[in-house]
C-alpha cells in the first residue's frame, strides 16, 4: 500500500487505484472468486425477482367473478330413473329461491380451476382461416348477473335463447357473449358498438352472431397466455353430472355452502353431492405452483446474498490481517482511519464492477435461455441496473467491517518486529 496525500481530495483516488490494482494481483484468485461469486449472485437474483413480479402479478389478476362471495358444486346423478334436465330445472329452482343466494347456474367449467373447454373463434369461414383460442362457458340467461359480469354492448340471452346440449353435439348456438378482450382480438381497433352484431365462426364454418360483450372474465387456466379470451354460450348440458355455480350476498357464503351441501344431498337420493368450494380456494390451489415457486425463489435469493456478503467479508478480512503491518505504516505516516476505510471500500467497488458487469451479461444469457426453454417473458432492461446497483451496495456493506477494523489497526504495529 503506498502513503496518500489527504490533502487533496480530488486526486486521492487516482493515487489509491494504481496500488490497490497491484495488490489484486498479488491475490488475484480470492478477487477472482469473489468476482464470479458476485456474477453468479446477480445472475439468479435479478432472473428471480423479474420470475417472482411476474408470478406476482399474474397472482393479483382479477378473475371477474365475485370470488369472495361465490362458490360452485357438483352433483352426480345415478340409478335408472334419473333425469338429468329435471333435475337441473328442479336444483336450479331452489338454489336460486334459498336466503343468501343472489344467484345460481349450470355451467360447464370454472375461472380460474384449472379445468374447462376451449374453442377456436374465426372472423372468415373455413379450415383454411385460423382460429382465435377462446375458453367457452355454458350458462343460461342469469350467467352474467351470477358471475358478476358487467355487460358493455349489447344484450343479454333471452330465457328463449337457451337450449339442452346432449352428450356427443358438436353443433353450436347461434348467439354468442365474448369478452372485451376477445372482441379486441377478433375486431382490432374496432368500437365495441360495432363489434355487436357481427358474425364469428366456430367449428370452422358455423355462424354465431355476437349480441353482448362482457368486461372481463379469466378462462380456467391461469397459465394461458389468452386467459381473458372468453365466450359464453347459452346452453345447459345434459348430463348426470351438472356443475352449479353460487352466487351468495356478501358474507353470506360459508353459511349458505352448508345449507345448499345438506338440502340438495337429501332433496334427490339418486344422486351425490360433491366436489363444493369457494372460489376463494380455488384461486389458492390454482397459484399454488406460483406460490411455491415465489418461496423457493426468495429463499435461494437470500441465501446467495448472505454466502456473497461473508465472502466478501473474508476475502477483506484476509486482505487486512495479511497487511497489518504496512496499514500500521500509512497511520504512522498521517493516513487517516477514513483513507484507510476508503481504501478498502475502493478495494471491494472496483472487484464488485467486474462481477457485476460479468453478472450482467450472464443475467442476459440465463433470460434468453428461459425465455426459450420455459417460454417465459423477456427480462425488462431496468432489471439490470438495479441489481448491479443492489450488488454494489452489498458489496460496500459487507467490507465496511473489516474496514473499520483496518483503520483501528494502530501505528505503532508499524514499528514491531513480529
Amino acid at each position: 500500500m503506498s502513503t496518500v496525500n489527504n490533502n487533496v481530495p480530488k486526486t486521492t483516488i487516482n493515487w489509491e487505484t494504481g496500488p490497490i490494482l497491484r495488490a489484486l494481483m498479488r491475490n488475484k484468485v480470492g478477487a477472482l472468486l469473489i468476482a464470479i461469486q458476485i456474477a453468479v449472485t446477480m445472475t439468479i437474483i435479478v432472473n428471480s425477482v423479474f420470475i417472482i413480479v411476474q408470478r406476482s402479478q399474474e397472482m393479483q389478476r382479477a378473475s371477474g367473478v365475485d370470488e369472495d362471495n361465490s362458490f360452485y358444486l357438483s352433483s352426480l346423478g345415478f340409478g335408472h330413473d334419473f333425469n338429468s334436465k329435471v333435475s337441473i330445472k328442479e336444483d336450479l329452482n331452489f338454489l336460486r329461491r334459498l336466503p343468501g343466494v343472489v344467484n345460481a347456474i349450470q355451467i360447464n367449467a370454472v375461472p380460474i380451476s384449472g379445468s374447462g373447454w376451449s374453442m377456436g373463434l374465426q372472423t372468415q369461414a373455413g379450415a383454411e382461416y385460423d382460429g382465435v383460442g377462446t375458453a367457452v362457458y355454458m350458462v343460461d340467461e342469469q350467467g352474467l348477473n351470477t358471475l358478476d359480469v358487467q355487460l358493455l354492448a349489447g344484450e343479454n340471452f333471452s330465457a328463449t335463447d337457451i337450449t339442452w346440449r346432449e352428450d356427443s353435439q358438436n353443433t353450436w348456438p347461434n348467439k354468442v357473449i365474448i369478452t372485451q378482450a376477445l372482441a379486441k382480438t377478433l375486431f382490432a381497433d374496432q368500437p365495441l358498438t360495432q363489434i355487436v352484431g357481427k358474425t364469428v365462426f366456430i367449428n370452422d364454418i358455423q355462424a354465431m352472431i355476437i349480441v353482448g360483450i362482457i368486461d372481463q372474465l379469466q378462462a380456467p387456466w391461469t397459465d394461458w397466455d389468452k386467459v381473458e379470451n372468453v365466450m359464453l354460450s347459452p346452453q345447459w348440458l345434459a348430463q348426470s353430472a351438472a356443475r352449479y355455480f353460487i352466487r351468495t350476498e356478501p358474507g353470506q357464503r360459508d353459511q349458505v355452502m352448508a345449507d345448499v351441501e345438506e338440502r340438495l344431498a337429501t332433496s334427490n337420493k339418486s344422486r351425490i353431492i360433491k366436489g363444493m368450494r369457494s372460489l376463494q380456494e380455488t384461486r389458492e390451489r390454482s397459484y399454488r405452483g406460483h406460490t411455491a415457486m415465489i418461496k423457493i425463489l426468495s429463499t435461494v435469493m437470500i441465501i446467495l446474498t448472505t454466502v456473497t456478503a461473508l465472502g466478501i467479508v473474508g476475502l477483506a478480512s484476509f486482505s487486512v490481517n495479511q497487511r497489518k503491518k504496512q496499514i500500521g505504516t500509512r497511520r504512522a505516516l498521517g493516513a487517516t482511519r477514513g483513507a484507510i476505510i476508503r481504501y478498502f471500500m475502493l478495494e471491494n467497488f472496483m472487484i464488485s464492477t467486474v462481477g457485476v458487469v460479468f453478472g450482467a451479461i450472464l443475467t442476459v444469457g440465463l433470460n434468453m435461455i428461459l425465455v426459450e426453454v420455459f417460454s417465459l417473458q423477456a427480462l425488462d432492461w431496468y432489471y439490470i441496473p438495479i441489481g448491479m446497483l443492489v450488488l454494489w451496495l452489498v458489496g460496500q456493506l459487507a467490507v465496511f467491517g473489516p474496514a473499520q477494523k483496518a483503520a483501528n489497526i494502530p501505528p505503532a504495529l508499524a514499528t514491531r518486529t513480529v
